[in-house]
Order: structure tokens, then sequence, then C-alpha cells
């Protein structure tokens, strides 16, 4: 009997920007939302406190690859940010893929803006694969 669960293959996930493919990337970090915890003590109750969700907040996203051609429209994307070119509300999808490249899940951001961008840095020696980190702040996700 075949197996069409596969598991998600952690070496890639494709990435849009508005609807625009930016690539493969081979990590993924910082999916995550936290509420904030509010406390509150009962008038009268000594041992009890009340712990309330107070406000939610996700961490930036950051992924990594290797350098590859699409590095430019990634960093032209950064660029209109940084001159204020780039107004609008910006979304993005990463979707997880399992080793027959079928998507396993798709997380969709909403309110995405550039954080930061690091491009690789070069040494004659160690002979490593040229790598480049972008990391994105959101308004929170859904998963398809």
């Amino acid at each position: 009997m075949p197996n069409d669960t596969n598991p998600v293959n952690t070496m890639r996930f494709d990435v849009t920007i508005d609807g625009h493919d930016i690539g493969s990337f081979t990590a993924i970090d910082g999916l995550s939302a936290q509420y904030e915890v509010k406390t509150y003590a009962e008038g009268g109750e000594n041992g009890f406190v009340h712990r309330l969700p107070g406000r939610l907040s996700y961490g930036t996203i950051k992924l990594t690859r290797p350098v590859e051609m699409r590095t430019r429209a990634l960093g032209e994307w950064f660029r209109e940010v940084a001159k204020g070119q780039a107004t609008k509300a910006h979304t993005a999808a990463i979707m997880a893929m399992n080793d027959n490249r079928v998507t396993v899940i798709t997380w969709e951001f909403q309110g995405v803006w550039p954080v930061s961008y690091k491009g690789p840095s070069f040494a004659a020696e160690g002979g490593k694969v040229a790598t480049e980190v972008f990391e994105f702040a959101h308004d929170g996700w859904q998963e398809s």
C-alpha cells in the first residue's frame, strides 16, 4: 500500500512574496506565536492567581539558502521597501515540500516587511557553500 503521508523534507521550502516566486530555501526559523501572560489576583482568594492571555506577538521568519540567481529579485524588493517605494501591505507564503516535491503544508503571511538581509561571507579556504539569510516580520499567518 503506498504511503500518501510522506513527511516534509526539512531541506526544501519554496517561498513567494506578493505572489512572486523568490526560490527555494534550505532552512526556516522563527515560525512562532506567543501570548503575553497577564496575572490577576482575585480579591479574598490568596491561594490562587488567574492567568489570562494578553497581547499576541509573532516571531520574525528567518530564511536561509545557498546564493542563487533569484537572489537579485529578493534584494530589489528589500531596497524598494527601504526607499519607501513598496508601501502597500505585502504577503508571503512558505510551502514545505516532501521528497516528491508535493506541498505538505503552506503558511500564508499577512503584513509582511523585510527586517534584514545578510549576504555570504567569502574566504579562499574552507570551500563552504555561499549562503544568504533573509528575515521578515509579519502580522500573523494561517495554514493551508
